[in-house]
């Protein structure tokens, strides 16, 4: 029986809300639920590829005002996006006392975090009188402390308690207000941010994410084509996923539903039939979570410093005295894969290039190695799966899979925990490394 959810948060995405025909696929898919009583939207995006989203129209407005420039044209475009929207959707909806106050504050030099907040702002009033919810400005609602910092506690208590009584609402995304009252932003994307934290004050069963995508693929489709789109993924999974660069939503976003266990759905606005991808805090009792592998993702731009000495593992403090010398030059490191007598700290290259010899020396001076070398212009490609945790040679059939196309391994580390394995192979292998990987696991699916 499928699950029955008695209040869902929804964010629409600046595609999913960037033009009136947008607007009615998104008003569609809030009233097709009742469930879906809290919505998040953000500013309108791109309508076409040469199209300039709002909030680079009003950020734009902003920096012209400020070197005295004119940005009469810039508002005028603003304005015009909202009122064909208000037209086209047939509100009785005025804004012009709105584009007013907006373009007083500008005159008086306003600050570029209310600037582009403005978006959302505009963008939330729209949606709400369309579909007939309560507007609450997230300025009211949404917080930040003396340190610019996202004050979740004092938040989710103000938030709680304004929503506690609403039947349906809609909340801007991406800003709320700083310690000193004034508009602050979280950064570009932050309306998945808003997102979350709404979810987590309402205690939602579950928050949908609309975007232009049907949730994540197993991997980056420019490099294979047609990937198994992930039906069930973990929070833990994701963030590992995300730290390789394959990621949809906005990072931040996971930690309120996470703090919470509340899923999160990342849904297609213009192919709402599809499922998704669900973000999950556990994949237990999940149907289409069994998957061996959930994703694969990589990186370029590496160097592996790597060192051997006999006899390394029986000397006390060997390690931290490597480290040190990576703290010592200002530099942080990625990975420590070792064994017995080897040791092999990656580093992003941009960091190290020009100091080879400087890193040389210092590790020379602190723990006299047999040998050591910089390998540059490294990949790390990651495989991930919360299922590879107990099921014997999984690593064997990457190993395998790497050798039959020719691929080098330069490195190999794999935490204690088995939900995933890194891998580090030479650049120029590494489109072969992702396509190999994915057709040992996803042999049926055309590369």
């Amino acid at each position: 029986m499928e699950k029955v959810y008695q209040t869902k948060v929804v964010k629409f995405g600046g595609s999913s809300l960037a033009s009136a025909e947008q607007f009615k696929k998104s008003a569609n898919i809030i009233l097709a639920e009742e469930s879906r009583r809290f919505v998040v939207p953000s500013a309108p995006g791109k309508r076409f590829s040469e199209d300039t989203k709002v909030t680079d129209l009003l950020i734009s407005c902003y920096k012209k005002s400020a070197r005295g420039d004119d940005w009469s044209a810039d508002f005028a475009e603003i304005k015009n996006r909202y009122n064909s929207i208000i037209a086209e959707l047939g509100l009785t909806l005025n804004l012009d006392s709105e584009y007013a106050i907006i373009e007083e504050n500008l005159k008086k030099g306003t600050t570029i975090d209310y600037t582009a907040s403005r978006g959302e702002y505009l963008n939330g009033m729209v949606l709400a009188n369309y579909i007939g919810y309560e507007f609450v400005d997230s300025a009211e609602v949404i917080f930040f402390d003396e340190n610019g910092k996202f004050d979740a506690e004092k938040t989710n208590t103000v938030l709680s308690a304004r929503l506690a009584d609403k039947e349906r609402a809609v909340i801007p995304g991406f800003y709320g207000s700083a310690f000193d009252g004034s508009v602050k932003t979280f950064s570009r994307g932050g309306s998945d941010v808003t997102g979350a934290i709404v979810a987590r004050a309402v205690s939602a069963d579950i928050y949908e994410n609309w975007t232009d995508v049907s949730g994540f693929l197993m991997c980056d489709p420019r490099i294979v084509n047609n990937p198994r789109p992930i039906k069930v993924i973990t929070y833990r999974e994701l963030r590992e996923l995300s730290y390789m660069g394959a990621s949809v939503l906005h990072e931040d976003s996971i930690f309120p539903v996470k703090l919470a266990g509340i899923p999160i759905n990342i849904r297609n606005t213009n192919r709402p039939e599809d499922a998704g991808t669900l973000i999950v805090p556990s994949a237990e009792g999940y149907k289409d979570a069994d998957e061996l592998i959930t994703g694969i993702a990589g990186k370029n731009g590496f160097a592996i410093v790597r060192i051997e000495k006999d006899m390394m593992n029986q000397e006390l403090g060997f390690g931290m005295r490597v480290l040190k010398v990576f703290s010592d030059l200002g530099m942080q490191f990625e990975h420590l894969p070792s064994g017995i007598d080897t040791m092999s700290v990656v580093v992003h290259e941009d960091e190290i290039k020009g100091r080879e010899d400087e890193v040389i020396a210092a590790m020379k001076e602190a723990v006299n190695p047999d040998f050591i070398e910089i390998v540059p212009s490294i990949s790390l490609v990651a495989i991930v799966g919360r299922n590879m945790a107990g099921t014997p040679g999984t690593a064997a059939r990457i190993f395998s899979a790497l050798a039959r196309v020719g691929v080098n391994i330069r490195m190999i580390d794999q935490g204690s925990s088995e939900l995933n394995i890194i891998v580090g192979v030479d650049e120029s292998a590494f489109r072969r490394t992702i396509k190999s990987i994915y057709l040992e696991f996803c042999i049926e699916y055309e590369l």
